[in-house]
This record gives structure tokens, sequence and C-alpha cells, in this order.
């Protein structure tokens, strides 16, 4: 009997891309919040708070990318056409970004031009994920195993109000990161931030919980219908008791609980979301097992995987260690 490794792939993709909605999504924050703080000294503490980890935080995009290519190649050539241009754009934020990261402090540079990628290029990248995220939700018409849409169905209401969410998102990441990281007046305008920030990720949040179910049947008939509705809630509870806590830490000056706080609230987010969507991988007809690769290939990938996994593990834990504390003015990347 061949070994199904479909839930552990499930698992190592899911995991892939929450790791890198945690771990790039404050260091994309920071650069969105360039556009609220434009003093030169603080836009270079902010950067160097993200800029011995920025890079490596990418490492878990190209694990999920590559998994989803390689494991479930069905999905990846439905989805793909239908967010083609999203892509895109995130790739483009993304290049731009990292030169940025390069080249704002090289001699002679024109630092307010390469400020402008990094923040442009942040926020860009992050409504295209968003918008990624929408078209996920609701779904991609398919006739014959194949994409039947356009490349511009991702234009509607829905992908661009999860795209502006995930700014918002994204923005109170960074803001917790910067409160947790930083000192002095920075650190209290991050704190300001922080609050205005989750009060806006708390109403879109409503936005999205209300707008999905009644959008699509298919998920409302999965939250509301019993006993599952008994099962799911604490997701929404656990949600409402992290915010509080969260405007409670903020309050008492925590510096590192804020920044778990939103972790656990996008954390909760990404679980409503698996909940609503399992087992479709290109919902609403495309199944994990439908889009699998032959055994013998996810067998054969497994054995790499399961070297380079833990590995990154390691990797990531160990250089957050490392670059723990306060940062300073005067530290620099380079």
């Amino acid at each position: 009997m061949t070994l199904d490794l479909v839930p552990l792939w499930a698992f190592i993709l899911s995991l892939a891309v929450l790791m890198y909605v945690l771990l790039d999504g404050f260091d994309l924050g920071v650069g969105i919040l360039f556009f609220f703080r434009r003093q030169d000294e603080d836009r270079d503490v902010m950067v160097a708070s993200v800029a011995p980890i920025w890079d490596f935080n990418e490492t878990w995009l190209i694990l999920g990318g590559g998994g989803l290519l390689a494991v479930f190649p069905l999905a990846f050539a439905v989805i793909i056409p239908a967010v083609y241009f999203p892509i895109l754009l995130m790739l483009l934020g993304l290049l731009f970004r990292g030169v940025a990261f390069e080249f704002r402090d090289a001699p002679d540079a024109r630092k307010h031009l390469w400020n402008a990628a990094f923040a442009y290029g942040s926020l860009i990248a992050t409504f295209a994920q968003g918008v990624v995220l929408g078209n996920f939700i609701r779904g991609f018409p398919v006739e014959g195993r194949v994409f039947a849409g356009t490349s511009w169905d991702w234009i509607a209401p829905f992908p661009l109000l999860t795209g502006l969410g995930l700014i918002v998102g994204y923005s109170l990441l960074g803001a917790t990161w910067l409160y947790m990281k930083t000192e002095g007046e920075l650190q209290e305008w991050a704190r300001r931030m922080s609050r205005w920030f989750l009060l806006g990720l708390l109403a879109f949040i409503l936005m999205v919980s209300v707008w999905t179910p009644l959008e699509e049947p298919r998920i409302a008939q999965r939250w509301f219908s019993l006993p599952n509705l008994i099962y799911f809630s604490p997701v929404p509870i656990l949600t409402v008791v992290l915010a509080g806590l969260l405007w409670y830490a903020l309050d008492r000056r925590r510096d590192v609980l804020p920044f778990l706080c939103t972790m656990g609230l996008f954390f909760l987010s990404y679980t409503g979301l698996i909940i609503s969507l399992w087992p479709y991988v290109a919902p609403p007809s495309i199944t994990l097992w439908d889009a699998a690769a032959p055994p013998m290939s996810q067998q054969f990938l497994m054995v790499g995987t399961m070297f380079l996994l833990p590995v990154i593990l390691l990797y990531v834990f160990w250089s957050y260690w490392v670059f723990r504390g306060k940062v300073r003015a005067g530290m620099s990347y380079h």
C-alpha cells in the first residue's frame, strides 16, 4: 500500500506560506511605514531593524511556490494564469525593495529615490499578495482541468478589498516590530500607529468575515452548520481575545507582547482560511488529491525536503536569536 503523502505536503506548503506571511510581513510593513515617517535618521533605524534578516524571510516564498509547482502541478497550472499580473507586480515590488536595501546607503546614493523604491516596492508587493489571497478565496473557474477565466479576473471588489486589508495587516506587523526593536520617540510613534492599524485590521477582518460567507455558499455551509459552528467558534473568540490583549499590552508598554499578539491574529486568520477552503487547493473544484503529482514524485521530493526544512527552521531561529535586542541610531546593514 502506497503511503498518502498529500496531507503532509499540504501541511508543509501551508507552513511555508504562514512563515512567509509572518516573517516577510513585518519587514514589508516597515517599508509601508516609510510613508508615515520621513525623518532620515528614523528611516535608517527602521531599515537597520530588518536589514540582517529580511532576505532569508523570502526563502519561505520560494519553498511555497516551488512546492506548489512540484507537488501540486495542476493547481499551479490553474492558479498562475488567474493571478499572473498580481504575481508579476509582487515580484517587481520585491525586486525594487531588495535593490533599495543594498543601494540606499551606498556612497553618493540618491537616498530619496531608494527610500521611495523601498516604500513603494513594499506597498505594491503587499497589495499584490492580498489580491492573490482574495482570488484564492473566491475560487477559479475551471473547465476540463484548465483555467477558464481571464488574467483580468482579479480586478474585482473582493480581491481589491483583501489587498487593502493586507496592507493594514502588514503595517500592524511592522509597527509592533518597530515598537519591540526601537527606543525613544520612534518607539512611541510605533506604539500610536499600532493602535490605529489594529482598529483598521479588525475592521477588515469583520468585512471579510461577513462578505465571504455571503459571497460563497460553500464557505457559509462550512462555518454555520452544526456541529461545525461549535467546533470552529474558538477562532473568532480567540481573535477578539488576542485583539484585546494586544491593546492592553500597548497600554502597559510591553515591548514583545504586541508583536506576538499580532502574529497570533495572523495565525488565527490563516486558520480560518484553511477551515473555509479545505480540502481544495484551487477552489472550488480542485482538491489536493486531484492536483497532486504521482506518489513516486512526492516521495522523491519529500526526501530532500525532510533535510532542507529543519535546516531552514534552525537557521531562522538562530538568526533571530543572534540579532535580538534593540536597534539604535548609527547601526547599519553594511
